[in-house]
């Protein structure tokens, strides 16, 4: 390692049609005067045509979220901002016990922000990898230690017990690429789930996503189907890995937050390919472990589709499909969120409401219109940081390293015969011919560069690493 700096309904009522219009006026008249304000200046950071590009995608959304969203609205502030707005008594639960109010109804998003956001997880790597450690300057010695629970130190002063500790659930690079599977299911575990039966649905998908526990047997079968790919598990659920795997050996286990001791040992005993998460942190309108499923599946589908999450008008209480109600994340801000990726081609929502008609996604703005919404985007943040020059996906890059040869497989020497045996490191040893021709592509296009999004609430500092071809 060398380190350097897409049925809707047919028939729409007459009133939405009219809003419909109504919207496409205000748009028009939204660019008129933006453009004579942004044209006016020498100084403008995005022209006319930029602005009715932004435009027309916020008035594609508007509509999206009009058709699809179940009662939401999209109020347009200007060329990125919008407001997303519940009708008026909408049932409010959820309550805020350190600012003593309920959950709002209405919240607001820069869909610009959202784009570049959402464009960067198709091209990253979403698994910790010890090139990721190799190459950011304080991989080893303070990264490191965040990610190993009981460690005795705030940083890895002995690295060698700190690659110990990591050693097992380390690969030397990406087990995963982007675009190595065309379509993804993500099952999260809401009771919503136990009103439809997508279990067929599910598992025609390439690979399916679980969260934590959600057992995968006969009883809910018809509601969650058997197929099981990936699972993505917090610290809790992670102490009975064994238990939850339930003897399905080529389930890939990555786990949320921190490596531990106790996990170590039980990982030892799994035939099971196990992965830690990269560990991305962002301010966004959507928590818990669903959220990063969707962040895992991105960085390695064509298609997201999402099941057995918050959406649907009237869902006032966070519950399992397998176990009691229990309270949980705010329902309506999760709800609007997806709502937004949804109309922003980042992922389709499969729920009660939708399971009776033929879904139709051309109520979604085509990829030719996000296409050039990003760029527009992309080249307005730029001028806006003073960055110069196009670098494609490589712009945000503030780390660079080069990866020469395919480095150890994660494992130990102690390592149980059940898993020395096993395929757990099938992924880590997948050659790129074998990998379907739209991941080669990706991977040509990249120039073999894997990219890692660094800590932090920006799109900006990533890590990034060049493979010899």
């Amino acid at each position: 390692m060398r380190t350097a700096k897409g049925s809707a309904p047919s028939r729409r009522p007459a009133v939405v049609v009219l809003l419909l219009g109504a919207s496409l006026v205000f748009s028009a008249l939204v660019v008129t005067i933006q453009s004579s304000f942004f044209t006016g200046s020498r100084r403008s950071l995005v022209g006319r045509e930029e602005i009715r590009v932004l435009s027309d995608l916020q008035t594609r959304l508007q509509q999206c979220v009009a058709s699809r969203g179940l009662g939401l609205t999209a109020d347009i502030i200007d060329h990125c901002k919008l407001v997303l707005k519940f009708p008026e008594g909408t049932n409010s639960t959820w309550y805020n016990a350190q600012f003593k109010i309920f959950e709002p109804l209405e919240y607001k998003y820069d869909v610009c922000e959202a784009i570049l956001l959402w464009e960067q997880y198709r091209n990253m790597t979403t698994i910790l990898t010890r090139e990721y450690l190799d190459v950011r300057p304080d991989g080893w010695l303070e990264y490191a230690a965040k990610r190993i629970a009981q460690l005795g130190a705030d940083k890895c002063y002995n690295r060698s017990l700190c690659e110990e500790h990591l050693n097992l659930i380390l690969p030397a690079k990406p087990p995963f690429h982007p675009r190595q599977f065309k379509t993804c299911a993500v099952v999260g575990n809401s009771g919503d789930l136990l009103k439809t039966e997508f279990g067929e649905e599910i598992d025609e998908h390439d690979a399916v996503f679980r969260d934590n526990e959600a057992p995968v047997n006969e009883k809910y079968a018809k509601h969650v189907g058997l197929k099981r790919d990936f699972r993505l598990v917090v610290r809790g659920a992670a102490r009975n890995m064994a238990a939850i795997l339930n003897g399905s050996s080529d389930e890939v286990l990555i786990i949320k937050s921190v490596i531990h001791r106790d996990f170590n040992a039980a990982i030892k005993e799994l035939p099971n390919p196990v992965y830690l998460f990269q560990g991305i942190v962002l301010r966004r309108g959507a928590k818990g472990t669903g959220m990063k499923s969707i962040e895992l599946a991105l960085s390695m589908c064509d298609t997201v589709d999402i099941y057995g999450f918050t959406v649907d008008p009237g869902y006032t209480e966070w519950t399992r499909y397998f176990s009691t109600p229990r309270k949980g994340h705010n329902p309506l801000q999760g709800r609007a969120y997806y709502q937004l990726l949804e109309c922003l081609g980042v992922i389709r929502i499969h729920s009660p409401m939708r399971a009776e008609r033929k879904q139709d996604w051309s109520d979604v703005p085509s990829k030719e219109i996000i296409r050039s919404a990003h760029t527009v985007a992309l080249r307005l943040k730029r001028e806006q940081t003073g960055q110069e020059g196009d670098l494609g996906p490589f712009g945000n890059c503030k780390v660079w390293g080069t990866m020469d040869g395919d480095g150890p497989v994660s494992g130990s020497l102690d390592m149980s015969d059940t898993r020395k045996n096993s395929n757990y490191n099938k992924w880590e040893l997948v050659l790129l011919e074998r990998l379907r021709k739209e991941a080669q592509e990706h991977y040509a296009q990249m120039g073999g560069v894997s990219l890692y999004k660094m800590d932090g609430n920006k799109l900006d500092d990533l890590v990034c690493v060049k493979h010899t071809l």
